[in-house]
This record gives C-alpha cells, sequence and structure tokens, in this order.
C-alpha cells in the first residue's frame, strides 16, 4: 500500500527546520531594520521562508541558501513598499534589538534607518547588521559590488548627517 508523501521524503523538511532555526535570528533581525515594524518583519520573513520552502529541493543544492531567502526577503520588503505607502504601512515600534552598546540611541538610530532609501538601507543593515561581505551583499541586492560600494557610501553620509544634526 502506497501512502501520500507528508513532506518529509528525502529529508526535506528536517534538513529546512533545521535551516529556519539557523536563520531565523538573523532573518527577523534583517526583516525588522528594513522595515522598521516588528509585525511585518515576522510577515515578511514568513513570506521568504514560505517561497524558500517551495523551491527547498533547488535551493539546498545551491552554493549559498542563506543568500537566496536573503534575496527573498529583500525583494518582500521592496514588494511591500512599492505597494503601501509610508503612511499606511503603520508606525514603527521603539524598541530595537541590542546592535551594539549603544554610540548612539538605538530609537534614533532605528529612525535614521529608516530615513534611507530602500535599497542604501538595504546595503546597511547587509553590511554591518549581518556581516556580509561586499560580494555576497551585491549577490543578495542582485546588483554589482561597486553599486554596495556607492550605496553604502551614500548611506552612511546620510545616517551621519541624520543623526548628526539631530533630525531624528
Amino acid at each position: 500500500m502506497k501512502h501520500r508523501s507528508t513532506g518529509t521524503a528525502g529529508g526535506v523538511e528536517p534538513e529546512f527546520r533545521s535551516f529556519v532555526l539557523e536563520m531565523s535570528t538573523s532573518l527577523h533581525r534583517t526583516a525588522f531594520l528594513l522595515c522598521g515594524d516588528w509585525h511585518l518583519a515576522d510577515d515578511l520573513v514568513q513570506e521568504a521562508l514560505a517561497r524558500t520552502y517551495s523551491h527547498w529541493r533547488k535551493v539546498r543544492q545551491a552554493d549559498n541558501p542563506a543568500a537566496y531567502v536573503r534575496r527573498i526577503l529583500i525583494n518582500e520588503s521592496r514588494r511591500h513598499w512599492r505597494r503601501h505607502s509610508p503612511a499606511q504601512a503603520g508606525h514603527a515600534e521603539t524598541t530595537v534589538p541590542d546592535l551594539s552598546d549603544g554610540v548612539v540611541d538605538r530609537a534614533d538610530l532605528l529612525q535614521a534607518l529608516q530615513s534611507l532609501p530602500a535599497r542604501q538601507r538595504a546595503t546597511v543593515v547587509l553590511r554591518f547588521v549581518e556581516g556580509l561581505s561586499g560580494p555576497e551583499t551585491a549577490a543578495a541586492l542582485g546588483c554589482s559590488e561597486g553599486t554596495v560600494r556607492s550605496q553604502t557610501s551614500r548611506a552612511l553620509l546620510k545616517l551621519k548627517s541624520v543623526l548628526n544634526r539631530g533630525d531624528h
């Protein structure tokens, strides 16, 4: 007698669960820093993981499955912002995970990050929060390393300006 597949054939489900456990904190942190709202971040991560799971047999063969899911997360974040104006997106929560010992107030930093264009914000989050290299960031964003360097430079200049003048 044949049984219907429960999704565990070939170890896909246990392997994917392990991947999710490994990536969950990083994905949630990245999503929150991209959108500024924990509830929306949860939705973005859930959608990114659902899309990843639907292609897991292929994704797990890739050189870097983490880059794949991160790329989906960034695309989902962009898709959300294209559909919703900032006024409709809701209000950002004022608590942020402990990212540093706090040279800058976390709420001020979050607000300054939200002032950046989406591409610059994603670049800063991937480079400095997630610790990705230039090439890894370029792969995650689907752009050249030169674009990553220029976006990073522009973002840091704007962050410095916003944080120094207290316009946050």
